[in-house]
């Protein structure tokens, strides 16, 4: 069920904001031992909140937007007084003295806190494999991943202990998962919700979004966590329309432009390519029009991210040292003869493979004689991309693409090597090397019962355009309808 049908039960008291946190949490109990979706369940929190919920509407207050409705944050935003590790040992007893801009407003909204979930160490990873505390399992089948780096925000929505969850965007990693698990993934337009209270992965290209169960539901969270920040430099002001709204405008006559180089991709599952294929033509049927485009270095998007993001991640992570928080070798006292063998040895032992890596890959492409031939040729490159999007977007209202070339795979497939995992990012990357906004949306299952993915992606600042193509395709294809919220997790 959506935010708009139990807002109005939790309205009318059918159910009461209690009743409806208890029911997740006693999921979150029966399911998350195989799911490993939260790294903290905040129950006392959730059952208070649900009770102030409650007493206002007893009270006769008019209730927020959100009011009773149970979410799940990932766990690289900051949360006051509650854990925020990024699944990190470098930030494992880390309690942030704040809280992030978009959650304050989910609070301000009324939601409900069931915990923090899980993620790929730092937002470094396709798969969640790469968290300190473990990986999380893709409810549709517990021996796949669900993607990554937010796959614990997507496996709990998909496996219904939340009614809709936030995670964050660097390369793909709200889509990705969302794709793999068979839930919608929203990435807005870059700036267009603050980064503020984020921990920051590649500070150019991170974006915090909404994981759900329907488009509606995306629309409803984006309406909440959107807007102008002063805290946050980067932050738009641009006005906030109404994207609820939105989803109901006509897509007769709209123009989809399919992107050429994505669906000649070598390693593309004939399966994903088809279904993605047959959504173009339900589009179509819908009265949209389809029109093939180019983008000519679409495919270059995954190299220039990779120089990209790790050299912002290079810089990022250079403030943990050990010195003012997080993790610290030895018993708490500087280990070593001087204070830089004490931080060499902290970010050694507190920073997992992966991270390691992507740090020494940035510090190198950044490093005198290589930042030329890396780093601004990288830049260069992604306004090379950008101007390809603005060029499709010249004839066409959106883009569609697969959202990733195969559906989930098994733990361990990628583990000997790193470029295949980071291949599984290979159509959602350029959507932020430009900024753009895009969505995953389910359409349609493989042989094996594992969900696809379809990407639609805007112009910048379209949003209400993606929602509202988004929306008429999942109204008319009714993909996951009747399908259980946990598939295969008993």
């Amino acid at each position: 069920m959506g935010i708009a049908a139990w807002r109005e039960q939790l309205r009318t008291g059918e159910v009461s904001a209690r009743e409806l946190t208890d029911q997740h949490l006693a999921r979150i109990s029966a399911v998350d031992p195989t799911v490993h979706a939260f790294l903290e369940v905040t129950a006392d929190r959730a059952r208070a909140d649900a009770d102030r919920i409650d007493a206002a509407r007893s009270a006769g207050e008019p209730l927020a937007p959100l009011a009773g409705i149970p979410l799940a944050i990932k766990d690289n935003l900051c949360t006051k007084g509650i854990r925020t590790t990024c699944s990190s040992r470098m930030l494992e007893t880390f309690v942030p003295p704040y809280e992030s801009t978009v959650t304050e407003r989910l609070w301000q909204a009324g939601a409900v806190l069931l915990g923090k979930t899980n993620l790929d160490e730092f937002a470094m990873g396709s798969s969640t494999e790469t968290s300190a505390f473990g990986p999380s399992r893709n409810p549709w089948n517990p021996e796949r991943v669900p993607g990554g780096s937010s796959g614990g925000s997507a496996a709990a929505v998909a496996a219904g202990e939340c009614v809709a969850s936030l995670g964050s965007d660097t390369g793909g990693s709200i889509r990705q998962p969302a794709a793999f698990c068979g839930v919608v993934g929203f990435k807005p337009t870059y700036g267009r919700v603050s980064r503020w209270g984020l921990v920051a992965f590649a500070s150019s290209l991170d974006q915090v979004g909404p994981f759900t169960t329907s488009v509606a539901d995306s629309a409803e969270l984006l309406q909440v966590i959107a807007g102008a920040d002063p805290r946050d430099a980067t932050c738009l002001k641009a006005p906030v329309p109404d994207y609820v709204a939105a989803l109901q405008q006509p897509v007769q006559g709209l123009r989809v432009g399919l992107i050429r180089e994505c669906f000649e991709q070598e390693g593309l599952d004939p399966e994903v390519k088809a279904s993605v294929l047959a959504a173009a033509a339900q589009l179509e049927a819908l009265g949209c029009e389809l029109v093939e485009v180019s983008c000519p270095r679409f495919n270059a998007g995954i190299a220039t991210y990779y120089v990209i993001a790790p050299s912002e991640a290079s810089a990022n992570l250079a403030r943990y040292d050990g010195v003012k928080y997080g993790y610290r070798a030895g018993s708490g006292e500087p280990a070593g003869a001087s204070l830089a063998e004490m931080t060499a040895q902290s970010r050694s032992e507190g920073f997992g493979d992966e991270v390691k890596r992507r740090i020494l890959i940035g510090t190198y492409a950044l490093s005198a004689g290589y930042v030329d031939a890396y780093y601004k040729k990288a830049q260069q490159v992604r306004t090379l991309i950008r101007r390809d999007f603005d060029a499709a977007f010249a004839g066409v209202d959106v883009l569609l693409t697969p959202t990733s070339p195969t559906t989930a795979f098994g733990f361990g497939a990628h583990a000997d090597d790193p470029l295949a995992m980071y291949l599984a990012d290979l159509l959602t990357i350029p959507a932020n090397l430009a900024g753009l906004p895009a969505i995953n949306v389910p359409c349609g299952f493989d042989q094996q019962g594992l969900p696809i993915g379809l990407q639609l992606i805007g112009n910048v600042l379209a949003e209400e355009r993606v929602l509202q193509v988004a929306h008429h395709y999942e109204q008319a294809a009714r993909v996951m309808a009747g399908r259980p919220a946990a598939a295969l997790v008993p």
